[in-house]
């Protein structure tokens, strides 16, 4: 099920509204800028499969993205369990471009911060979540990752992230908690 929670800064363990329907996390999100949609999604392939498995399942669900997006980069998000070599994705930055966000199966928390407010969004299977260029955000898999998702960009420069150097969002309750 997908999560919305809403915080204020002075409670980042408390939020402030939790949305469970697809309509009110929409509406929510678009006040904000935000763009969020749930579509049933057919593919059958697990997190943790090789590249070549994951390119073949998805080829075809990516393209469509990637045409209706408009985007020309894409980078696999793809996590089975926990792998102290991998990066560590909770770290807070901004991409020069919008970032389309598309679970395919599993689970991810995307941390946002809009305004005055951070809002948490636990994506499941079939989520995708439009997030505007220069908006600061995370992703947290929580203690044992199981997410693969696919990232679309306008352009190979726009998908490199720029790191703020703010921890704080280390402090909000993350997917373990929700």
């Amino acid at each position: 099920m997908s999560i919305l929670c809403v915080f204020h800064p002075s409670s980042p363990a408390l939020p402030n509204k939790v949305l469970t329907h697809h309509d009110d996390i929409t509406a929510t999100l678009a006040e904000q800028g935000v763009r969020f949609h749930h579509a049933a999604l057919a593919l059958r392939i697990r997190p943790g499969s090789s590249q070549d498995e994951v390119m073949s399942a998805c080829r075809e669900h990516l393209d469509r993205l990637m045409t209706a997006q408009g985007c020309a980069a894409f980078s696999v998000l793809n996590r089975d369990g926990a792998d102290p070599a991998q990066v560590d994705l909770r770290d807070e930055h901004v991409h020069e471009v919008d970032e389309v966000f598309a679970v395919v199966t599993g689970r991810a928390q995307i941390g946002l911060r809009l305004g005055d407010y951070v809002y948490a969004l636990v994506c499941e299977k079939g989520d995708q979540l439009v997030i505007p260029a220069g908006c600061r955000r995370w992703v947290e898999l929580g203690d044992n990752p199981f997410c693969l998702a696919l990232r679309l960009y306008a352009s190979e420069q726009g998908m490199q992230p720029r790191f703020t150097g703010d921890d704080t969002a280390r402090a909000y309750a993350g997917i373990d908690e929700f």
